[in-house]
């Protein structure tokens, strides 16, 4: 006997199993149903499979564009170096520039120094001392603690009061003979110098001597 012959083009069954209720993705029975699609590209992916995210659950240690990513704080720059240095303080130890600085800030002090002594009629310890001082850390400050530099300042201290005692010897001849304060310093020097001579005693040269030891201390502040 001859077998029935199949209609063509029959529909066939969907992942080997019948449809249940209408619904093509319903398994057999004791098959797990395969999942249904849920519109969402990436739903139910794998640990580990492509997202289309680059940067999405990246392995430790993966590039990611940042080339300074991972680092660990304190780290030095990624060619090796550190943080970049502080520049260094400025050298303190130009001799030429001390002795300058000794010889100007000798001239303004002791002129400081005569219009005080002049303004008074009479010379203060404390301001020469304060000479001293003065042009031996102005010095120190600029030069260093060269030896050359605090023995210049300690010699234009010297020469400072020296120079501050004829400004106030000039300023009580000029109120004397009621002339000009430039006329007594200009035409009537060696006067100055003579009366400073005629008049120094021990005081006026225990004043110098006190404007060298405070250049000295000064110096040693400074340094």
């Amino acid at each position: 006997m001859s077998q029935p012959v199949q209609p063509p083009n029959q529909p066939q069954q969907p992942f080997g199993g019948q449809p249940v209720d209408g619904n093509p993705y319903a398994g057999q029975p004791g098959q797990p149903a395969p999942a249904a699609p849920t519109g969402n590209p990436y739903g139910q992916q794998t640990p580990g499979a492509p997202t289309g995210n680059p940067y999405g659950q990246q392995a430790p240690g993966a590039p990611t564009g940042n080339p300074f990513a991972g680092q660990q704080p304190g780290q030095g720059a990624p060619f090796g170096g550190g943080a970049p240095f502080a520049p260094a303080p400025p050298a303190r130890n130009n001799v030429l520039l001390g002795v300058l600085v000794a010889l100007g800030a000798a001239v303004v002090a002791g002129i400081l120094y005569g219009v005080i002594a002049g303004s008074i009629e009479r010379e203060v310890g404390y301001a020469a001392v304060g000479v001293g001082f003065l042009v031996g850390f102005a010095s120190s400050k600029i030069g260093g603690s060269n030896p050359a530099v605090i023995g210049a300042a300690a010699v234009f201290s010297i020469g400072a009061v020296y120079l501050g005692q004829l400004v106030g010897i000039s300023m009580v001849l000029a109120d004397l003979a009621q002339i000009p304060f430039s006329e007594v310093i200009g035409d009537h020097f060696g006067t100055v110098t003579e009366a400073w001579s005629q008049e120094a005693d021990f005081m006026t040269y225990l004043f110098l001597a006190l404007g060298a030891i405070a250049a000295v201390g000064g110096a040693k502040k400074a340094g």
